[in-house]
């Protein structure tokens, strides 16, 4: 009696090599993912909402939602709002000029790209802000919104920014009513294919 044959048959074996190498592509692009970083994208997951503003470490994992406005996720998303005509507001904050700058230097901000056709409000986004600093806000809104409060307004910075939680959880605390935060900001907006823009400090 012949011995019984282990492992498995030739045909056996050209049928579990597809499965196989699908197994390897796959187990490859999630350890690439977590290897370039990608594993904060669902660090939202674990984040809470603050009772109040975000006041330190403003570039870190953002929650998922804010409690009243509406988050918009996706950047094709975002787009269909923009081209719907809601106000798109841009928090990223200002850079600020280096200190002992010698006298005869002459200082040039660095670009800022962004979405096109959003208004950009510098630093309006930090947990603590002045009392000029909220009123250069509250009189940005009402400008933009033509004095409605219902008037659609997407906040947004960089993904992960807090600043953009932050500002739009403010202009909820102003009484407007159809507020939506765009976390992937303008992150998200590139990595889709849209084109950025430069823009300048509304002023």
């Amino acid at each position: 009696m012949r011995p019984k044959r282990m492992g498995l048959s030739k045909q056996r074996l050209a049928r579990a090599l597809p499965m196989m190498a699908a197994f390897v592509v796959i187990a490859a692009l999630v350890s690439a993912l977590y290897a370039n970083g990608g594993a904060h994208a669902f660090a939202g997951d674990a984040v809470a909402e603050p009772d109040g503003y975000r006041t330190d470490n403003y570039r870190s994992a953002v929650p998922r939602t804010l409690t009243g406005a509406v988050s918009v996720p996706m950047p094709d998303a975002a787009k269909s709002l923009r081209d719907a005509g809601a106000v798109f507001i841009d928090v990223y904050p200002r850079a600020p000029k280096p200190p002992n700058l010698p006298a005869a230097t002459v200082w040039r901000e660095p670009p800022h790209r962004s979405i096109p056709g959003a208004y950009w409000l510098p630093n309006v986004g930090y947990g603590n802000i002045s009392e000029e600093m909220a009123g250069y806000f509250a009189r940005a809104l009402e400008r933009f919104s033509a004095g409605r409060k219902d008037m659609p307004m997407v906040f947004f910075c960089l993904s992960d920014c807090w600043m953009s939680w932050n500002a739009a959880k403010r202009a909820m605390a102003m009484g407007y009513t159809a507020v939506h935060w765009f976390p992937d900001g303008t992150d998200g907006w590139e990595l889709i294919g849209e084109p950025l823009t430069n823009l300048t400090p509304v002023p």
